[in-house]
Parts: structure tokens; C-alpha cells; sequence
């Protein structure tokens, strides 16, 4: 089936160029240049992804991108912003988008971003359920529970990181091994688009759980049940 991408972005020439190049890609899209109808319409139907610009008539992005995830959407969010400042970026990943595009940008690079959010590796039958002292991962039904209790409210690429460290417990993973194995191949983000992600996590998770996520400093991230 066509990957279903909802665009929500008012800036005409921009839109006219994701279309031609969604048609040529056999994408099935939908253009809206209006924030507030954006948003109403990212609750109405299933999308493979939404497509966000920061600056919108009636309804900014980040505010679009905060309450799809309060409302407990979980799809992935690609940002599309003019700013290019570090803080600008790490506003957008901390109040849930998956990643960043920052204009002007060009159409292969944008369908590389949207590949890598979007991917969704088969894990084997063995690891679909990973379980640690606190934490219950399903890999099935894409849940985790923490102490019993359901964790709400996890991005795509959040859960993807969490059940990437479970499945490899005490593993030492660099920033540049996990963009690699868990945003894939093709993703152009910098190593702060882990770290903001790990932050969420632990955040999710809770004080005693997010013990288990540990900085090893100089390399990157493990995950170690015993420190829970």
C-alpha cells in the first residue's frame, strides 16, 4: 500500500514540490496550509507520518506537535523549520517531533527522513518481548510497562531506542551506533537528536527505571538492569 503522508505546511512553493515529488514516489498525500485544520485532521484519520512546518496561520507546529503527543498520537513527526539554531532544534525533538528538516532543503533528503521514521525492523521471534527487572518491553504490540504500570505516550523513535538497548543489555552503544541502528542508514541527524531522546526516555520511564539507561561517558549509552 502508498505510505500515507499528511503534510501540514502554508508556504505555497514548498508545497507544490513535496507534491510533485510524493506523486513521483507513489506517495498518497494530503496538503493542508492551515495549523488548526492541520491538527484536527492528524486526529481523524491514520497516517504513515505527518509532515510539519514550525511557522503556521491559526496554530504553530510545536503547538500541533504537543498536543498530538498529549492526546497520545504516536506517529511520527517530521518538523519542517527556517530556524536552524541549535536550540531551536532540540525544542522541536523535546516536545515529541522524530526529527528536523531545515529549510531549504531538497526532496531526497526529506524521503531519506522519512524512510528512517518510519522504518520498523522486524525483531526475531525470540525478542519480540524483552523483560528486565521493572521494565516489560513488547515488541509486538509496541508496549512497554514499567513496575505493571503501561508507559503513555512514547514516540515511535523513543520506543524503537528503549527496545534497542533492552534487546542488548550491557552493550556500549556509541551516539553515531545508534542513529545507525536505530534512526537507520540514511538519517542525517547529529548526535544531540540522541540525547534528547534518551532525556525523554528517562523522563517516561521514571526516576527508578531511567537508572537503567546509563551514560558512559566518551562513548554513549547502555542499558544495564542490575543499576535498577
Amino acid at each position: 500500500m502508498a505510505m500515507k503522508v499528511l503534510v501540514i505546511e502554508d508556504n505555497e512553493s514548498v508545497l507544490a514540490m513535496i507534491e510533485m515529488f510524493f506523486i513521483k514516489e507513489g506517495f498518497e498525500g494530503t496538503y493542508i496550509r492551515d495549523g488548526r485544520e492541520g491538527f484536527e485532521r492528524a486526529q481523524e484519520e491514520a497516517w504513515d507520518c505527518i509532515i510539519l512546518d514550525w511557522m503556521l496561520p491559526n496554530m504553530d507546529g510545536i503547538t500541533i506537535c504537543q498536543k498530538l503527543r498529549q492526546a497520545g498520537i504516536d506517529l511520527p513527526i517530521i518538523m519542517l523549520t527556517a530556524k536552524d539554531s541549535e536550540s531551536d532544534q532540540v525544542l522541536g525533538l523535546e516536545i515529541g517531533a522524530d526529527d528536523y528538516v531545515t529549510k531549504p532543503f531538497s526532496p531526497l533528503a526529506l524521503l531519506a527522513r522519512i524512510k528512517a521514521v518510519t522504518r520498523r525492523v522486524s525483531q526475531p521471534a525470540e525478542k519480540a518481548r524483552s523483560r528486565s527487572p521493572l521494565i516489560d518491553v513488547n515488541a509486538h504490540f509496541r508496549e512497554v510497562y514499567v513496575g505493571g504500570n503501561k508507559v503513555d505516550h512514547l514516540t515511535p523513535k523513543e520506543f524503537d531506542l528503549l527496545l534497542f538497548l533492552v534487546q542488548h543489555e550491557k552493550q556500549v552503544f556509541s551516539r553515531e551506533q545508534l542513529l545507525e541502528k536505530v534512526w537507520g542508514f540514511d538519517f542525517y541527524g547529529d548526535d544531540r537528536t540522541v540525547d534528547v531522546h534518551v532525556k525523554r526516555l528517562r523522563h517516561k520511564l521514571g526516576e527508578q527505571a531511567s537508572k537503567g539507561i546509563k551514560t558512559v561517558w566518551g562513548v554513549g549509552y547502555q542499558y544495564d538492569p542490575d543499576l535498577i
